[in-house]
């Protein structure tokens, strides 16, 4: 049987680290350590890692703040795992987690896994609301791990795990946004395999607002660019999908203006749709309300940063110049 380390950043989280230890040490196999890396909190939850020190092979770690993916090439550092698994301080794991990842491990093994976020019960309408859009067939095209999708699986780092053998190879994370997305890119092109277990879920409980999603969404459209110049054979049509959905949805604004309001009925039936796909999912008319704008924001904030960052990068060639490149390939 495996041994996992679970590898865990923090920053400023204890009350989350709470619930994440308290979900591990209900783990129906206990085949893991756990290692939490404190980036530099100025609320730290070392007497939360005390508290469980009893009830988990826990080792705990503080350091200055130098960003997430430091921190768990930091933690990698200091494993004792044959496997290293990665989630997010903010996530609850369900209890047969890692019962099923040790009958995975044997029935199909990968080289680097990972699996899907879901809502748990206890979680606010508006974090349920949030995670319909990050994992709807309907806003993302269930790339983040649903068991539909328009792209090649990639493991996200609130649910991933890969080999000490690919680290020993690929190395560590890279500090920059969308790291893990980067990560999987390399370890794809190293050769190694990748593979998604859609039974695994993790409860990602999100601490945001509707504010704060904007920016992290905004965030990811435009680190999207900077994939694509890292691997300019991984940007794919649904990555277009979100900055196609912002200049028809502008398009559309103007026709009803200028033309017809009738122009807004695609608009009108896309949203309906999306209510009924989040009612049918969450059996909550109050969640599939707010999954509307959330799915706007999903979308519209993606495709603005998309748009924002092709026009820097791309067409006027503001990116990373090649020597950048070479170095950020090389991990430097």
């Amino acid at each position: 049987m495996e041994k996992y380390s679970i590898i865990v950043p923090v920053y400023n989280r204890p009350a989350e680290v709470a619930d994440l230890l308290e979900s591990l040490a209900g783990q129906t196999a206990r085949n893991f350590e756990v290692i939490l890396v404190e980036d530099g909190s100025t609320v730290p939850c070392r007497e939360i890692a005390e508290r469980y020190s009893g009830k988990l092979d826990l080792k705990y770690f503080f350091k200055e703040n130098e960003g997430r993916s430091i921190a768990r090439n930091y933690g990698m550092e200091r494993a004792s795992g044959t496997f290293f698994i990665f989630f997010d301080s903010d996530c609850v794991i369900p209890a047969d987690y890692f019962a099923k990842l040790n009958a995975m491990a044997v029935e199909k093994p990968f080289d680097c896994f990972g699996g899907p976020d879901a809502a748990d019960e206890s979680f606010s309408t508006s974090q349920k609301a949030i995670n319909h859009a990050m994992t709807s067939f309907l806003t993302t095209g269930g790339i983040r791990g649903g068991k539909i999708s328009l792209e090649k699986f990639t493991p996200r780092t609130f649910n991933m795990g890969f080999s000490r053998a690919v680290y020993n190879l690929v190395g560590g994370f890279r500090e920059m946004f969308s790291e893990d997305i980067d990560m999987s890119t390399r370890i794809r092109l190293a050769g190694f395999s990748i593979g998604l277990y859609p039974d695994m879920p993790v409860y990602h409980k999100r601490r945001l607002d509707f504010r704060k999603f904007i920016r992290q969404v905004y965030v990811f459209g435009m680190s999207r660019i900077t994939l694509k110049l890292l691997y300019p054979d991984t940007l794919k049509a649904v990555h277009w999908l979100p900055a196609i959905f912002v200049l028809g949805v502008v398009a559309m604004l103007l026709l009803a203006i200028f033309a017809s309001p009738w122009w807004m009925l695609p608009l009108g039936i896309y949203l309906l749709a999306i209510f009924i796909s989040a009612l049918v999912s969450t059996h909550s008319v109050i969640i599939a309300a707010k999954a509307v704008p959330a799915s706007l924001i999903q979308l519209g904030g993606y495709g603005c940063g998309f748009i924002k960052a092709y026009f820097l990068k791309i067409i006027l060639g503001r990116g990373r110049n090649e020597s950048e490149e070479i170095a950020l390939r090389k991990g430097k």
